[in-house]
């Protein structure tokens, strides 16, 4: 609040009290804040169409292979198969009596996110026998 004080003069005070002015601009910030939209950003993306005539790849009773390779491909017993097909397949492998081995060979040049993924998947679907091959490949690698 504008406090003055007082004088002997008799002339006006030349002092604005912008205390109102202030609060005004506070009010009218919060209320173009309030109506401002909410910023949603939309990533448009193609997914994968399953083709009902294109077989799924088999089921190997005995061991099933996974291969990683670095352009990021995941393949199945040497067929591409995406993540959902990927769970899919495992969960339809661990319903097998005996149920199959699973053999994971990631590239010594995949991406380490690709191999997560699919480390992540074969947990979700709870595969327990489960061993990477092919890791004599590493000793090279670096």
């Amino acid at each position: 609040m504008g406090a003055g004080v007082a004088s002997d003069s008799d002339e006006p005070m030349m002092d604005i009290n912008t205390t109102p002015l202030i609060d005004v601009m506070l009010v009218l910030l919060i209320m173009f804040i309030i109506t401002i939209p909410i910023q949603s950003h939309a990533v448009e993306i193609d997914l994968p169409v399953n083709d009902p005539n294109q077989p799924a790849p088999p089921v190997d009773p005995v061991k099933n292979k996974v291969v990683i390779m670095p352009d990021g491909l995941v393949l199945w017993n040497n067929s591409p198969v995406d993540g959902p097909t990927l769970q899919t397949l495992l969960e339809r492998s661990i319903t097998m009596t005996p149920m199959p081995e699973l053999h994971l060979q990631p590239h010594p040049e995949a991406r380490y996110s690709v191999v997560d993924e699919v480390l992540a998947i074969t947990k979700r679907a709870n595969v327990t026998a489960m061993g990477f091959v092919g890791n004599e490949a590493y000793g090279t690698a670096f």
